[in-house]
């Protein structure tokens, strides 16, 4: 069996190679943020098309004759219908043919753009994995794999959905049509159609899961990465499914996390997915299918600890990110600018419904857990620094995007909080490290964005660009950093200071 030397291979790339192949699984966060962007301006087009046409004012109106403030669902459940049977016409109302054909031709151009660039960054990242495992430069190989490879791999990722929801419609259709002769012979032959359905979907997956791969390594088009994949689970079905059976316990793994915390888990899974698992697991994929191939010659395994090579990768993720404050203060600047210009549209914006709507800081800590809470701003908070700066890659659009939404909520939740001194109490102890880094990987996309249009236009090469978004990848270590320590204030000294500081004042 070949899945022990592949797995010792991904882990002598994820150590040797560190810079060079994790940037590439960086893009799934950069993905959601570009979609997100099309989302929010579609979002952005509806709003204005309703406050240029009055219904804002109309439904603004009308909100300030109803009580906002709903009965608890528990002690009095018939008046709580009550009260959403008399709030929800209101939001309805908003609801008119063009803003709903506003929402909806955004929400399919942001789900388009998405699966897009989901092939994009899955060819960029199985091109990485295909590099360093014969130890050479991944990043260079990410970019020309996904110029080269995207359309393949739509094919292959648009397939295996596709082939999932005919399984499962075939297997509806048959119980559905026996239930309309015997409900009791539907009944049986139920078992027997769910049972086949699952091994035609296990089959399905085995053979997708090593047609990425297959698009790569022998360089195929849809049908022949597909064909390959086949005939790979074909000739090495022990390694096949030892690989399913890691990757389920992988995950499995992954989603017990979830019942640790509701609050953290999701976030937390997310982070992990992106940055260790998700790398792991198509190394460990691309190693089995290119030895079975071609063989691989991965490098070797770095001598220092593990320890000793993660406390050095943070002293470099800070050194770059000081480095690059220093040397882009145009794009930092410019970033804070965006951030602060966002503040401001989301004060103008809630200013309409200060009285009408309110936030409170306080009520959003109830119920708080300074762990888990600690957990989550510090994984969310990257997840969206990450998404926000590789996101610049779209030549920087999304990256403004983002910063001028991000601080449009501080905005409307500064306008609208009932005890502002309360929030800015709250927000001081860990704000001056938190908003710092959310303004530093703003700069961060900015000027991936410079470098994507140069590069574009045939300004600067590949491996310039390469360089830089393995630059990134570090400067981002070193945000990570500050995120997590200012989760921690966050989590256990901001809500309990904010409190002492409110009674001595």
């Amino acid at each position: 069996m070949a899945l022990a030397p592949a797995i010792r291979a991904a882990i002598a790339v994820l150590r040797s190679r560190t810079d060079d192949v994790l940037p590439a699984f960086l893009l799934t966060p950069a993905v959601a943020a570009v979609a997100r962007t099309v989302g929010l301006v579609g979002v952005a087009l509806a709003y204005a098309h309703l406050e240029l046409t009055g219904g804002l004012e109309q439904f603004r109106s009308d909100l300030a004759d109803r009580q906002l403030d709903p009965p608890d669902p528990n002690a009095e459940p018939e008046a709580f219908a009550e009260w959403v049977d008399g709030i929800a016409p209101l939001f309805e109302s908003l609801l008119t043919p063009t803003t709903v054909g506003i929402l909806v031709v955004s929400g399919v151009l942001a789900l388009a753009v998405f699966v897009a660039l989901s092939a994009v960054a899955t060819a960029a990242q199985f091109a990485a994995c295909r590099a360093t495992l014969d130890d050479e430069r991944g990043t260079t190989a990410a970019i020309r794999g996904a110029r080269r490879h995207w359309l393949p791999m739509l094919g292959v990722l648009i397939a295996e959905f596709l082939l999932w929801g005919l399984l499962t419609g075939i297997a509806i259709a048959i119980v559905a049509a026996v239930a309309l002769v015997s409900p009791i012979a539907a009944a049986l032959v139920g078992l027997l159609v769910v049972l086949l359905w699952f091994f035609a979907v296990v089959a399905v997956r085995l053979v997708f899961a090593f047609a990425p791969a297959a698009v790569v390594v022998d360089d195929a088009g849809f049908a022949g990465a597909v064909g390959n994949g086949a005939r790979f689970v074909r000739r090495a079905p022990v390694d096949a499914v030892s690989y399913s059976l890691l990757a389920v316990v992988v995950f499995g793994a992954l989603g017990s996390l979830t019942a640790f915390s509701a609050q953290a888990g999701g976030v937390v899974v997310g982070v992990l997915s992106f940055l260790l698992v998700a790398p792991a697991l198509s190394l460990t994929k691309t190693a089995l299918y290119a030895r079975h191939v071609d063989g691989i010659a991965p490098p070797p395994t770095p001598d220092r600890s593990l320890t000793d090579q993660l406390g050095d990768g943070l002293r470099r993720g800070l050194g770059e990110m000081v480095r690059f404050v220093g040397d882009s203060p145009g794009a930092n600047l410019l970033s804070a600018a965006l951030f602060v210009g966002g503040i401001a549209i989301g004060w103008l914006l809630a200013a309409p419904y200060e009285g009408l709507m309110s936030a409170s800081i306080a009520g959003r800590l109830e119920g708080h857990f300074p762990p888990t809470a600690a957990l989550f701003f510090g994984a969310n908070n990257w997840t969206v620094a990450v998404g926000g700066a590789l996101s610049g890659l779209a030549l920087a659009v999304p990256t403004a995007v983002t910063m001028l939404f991000n601080g449009a909520m501080f905005g409307v939740y500064g306008r609208l909080e009932v005890d502002l001194l309360e929030l800015v109490a709250f927000v001081v102890p860990h704000g001056i490290l938190e908003l710092p880094a959310l303004v530093v990987s703003g700069g961060l996309g900015l000027a991936l964005g410079a470098t994507a249009w140069r590069t574009l236009r045939g300004r600067w090469s590949i491996s310039r660009l390469a360089a830089d978004i393995e630059r990134a990848f570090w400067v981002l270590v070193g945000v990570g950093v500050l995120l997590g320590v200012a989760a921690l204030i966050e989590g256990f000294v901001s809500p309990y200071y904010s409190r002492i500081f409110l009674a001595v004042v």
